[in-house]
C-alpha cells in the first residue's frame, strides 16, 4: 500500500500541469478529449482552476483585446513598390472559441487575420498609382479594409480596428510628387490673390461711388440740421464737460454758419432741465470753464 500510495503521489505530482489546469483573467479554455470526441464546440471553460484527465489537452485563448504590426511591401498600378505599416487591434469570438480551435488553431493571427487584411491592401493599392496613394493617403484603404472585417467576422474573429501607421514611396517618386505638389499649391495661390484682387478693386469702386453720392446728399442745410442736432444733445447731457465754442455767427460746436440763435437755445434747454450755470474764477493764467 505504501509503495502504490507513493507511486500513485508521483504520478500526481509529475501530470499535474496536465491535470490541474488555471485559466486566467481574460482567457478562456477549449478542451480536448482524446478519447471522448475530440474538440468540444459547445462550451468555453471560463477562468478559474479545472480538473482533467492526463490524456486530455486544454487550449487557453486570449480573449482581451490586442494587437499585432505588420509591415510588407506591394507594388502600385505603374510598377512602383510600396512599404505599409499597418497595426490591428482584434480578439477572438468567446462563445465561439471551440469552432475557431477546431477551423483554424490558436496561431489565427498568422494564419488568416494578417493574410486576410494584406491581401485587400495587396488589391487596393496595386489598382492605383504612386501619386494617387500619395495624395488620397489612408482614407481609401481604410474603407477598403470594410470587406476584410466582414469575412474575418465569419470566421470567428472580431477586428476592432486596423490602423494604416505609414505608407512610404520610394524616394525620388516622393520628392517629385512632392515638388508637383508645392506647385500646385503656390498656383492656386496667385489664383487666389487675383481673385482679392479683383474684389478689393470692386469695392473700392462702390466705396468712392458712395461716397460721391454721399458728397451729393450733404447739402449745406442738411449740415446744418445735424449740427443744430448735435448741439441741443450735447446740451441735454447731465455730465460735466468743456463745451469749445466753434467760430461763425453762431458759435455752435461745429464746422460751418449756421442761421440760429444759439444762446436762446441754450437757455431754453438749461430752463427746462432746471440748470444752472455757474461761472467759476480760474487762475488768471487759464482760460476760463463754464459747468453745467
Amino acid at each position: 500500500m505504501i509503495v502504490f500510495t507513493l507511486i500513485f503521489l508521483f504520478i500526481v505530482v509529475y501530470l499535474s500541469e496536465r491535470i490541474i489546469i488555471t485559466i486566467y483573467p481574460g482567457e478562456g479554455g477549449v478542451l480536448y478529449r482524446r478519447f471522448l470526441g475530440g474538440t468540444v464546440v459547445d462550451k468555453v471553460y471560463g477562468e478559474g482552476v479545472h480538473f482533467i484527465l492526463p490524456f486530455n489537452k486544454m487550449y487557453i485563448y486570449n480573449c482581451r483585446v490586442q494587437h499585432v504590426a505588420h509591415r510588407f511591401f506591394v507594388l502600385t498600378k505603374n510598377g512602383l513598390s510600396v512599404e505599409i505599416d499597418i497595426s490591428i487591434r482584434y480578439y477572438p469570438e468567446y462563445d465561439l472559441l471551440g469552432v475557431l480551435h477546431q477551423k483554424i488553431g490558436l496561431d489565427y493571427v498568422q494564419i488568416v487575420v494578417i493574410p486576410e487584411i494584406e491581401s485587400v491592401l495587396r488589391k487596393v493599392v496595386g489598382q492605383r498609382n504612386a501619386e494617387e496613394i500619395y495624395t488620397t493617403e489612408k482614407a481609401f484603404l481604410e474603407t477598403s479594409l470594410t470587406e476584410a472585417i466582414k469575412r474575418l467576422e465569419r470566421k470567428f474573429i472580431i477586428i476592432d480596428d486596423v490602423i494604416i501607421k505609414r505608407i512610404k514611396l520610394p524616394k525620388t517618386v516622393d520628392q517629385s510628387i512632392q515638388r508637383k505638389l508645392e506647385q500646385k499649391h503656390l498656383a492656386d495661390t496667385y489664383r487666389f490673390l487675383l481673385i482679392k484682387e479683383k474684389k478689393e478693386i470692386e469695392r473700392k469702386e462702390l466705396e468712392a461711388d458712395g461716397l460721391q453720392k454721399l458728397s451729393n446728399a450733404l447739402n449745406s442745410k442738411v449740415l446744418q440740421w445735424m449740427g443744430i442736432k448735435a448741439s441741443l444733445e450735447l446740451a441735454k447731457s447731465n455730465n460735466a464737460k468743456v463745451v469749445v465754442i466753434g467760430g461763425g455767427q453762431n458759435g455752435l460746436p461745429i464746422i460751418g454758419n449756421i442761421p440760429f440763435d444759439v444762446n436762446s437755445v441754450i437757455d431754453k434747454e438749461i430752463a427746462e432741465n432746471n440748470l444752472s450755470l455757474t461761472m467759476s474764477t480760474m487762475n488768471p493764467n487759464k482760460p476760463t470753464q463754464i459747468e453745467k
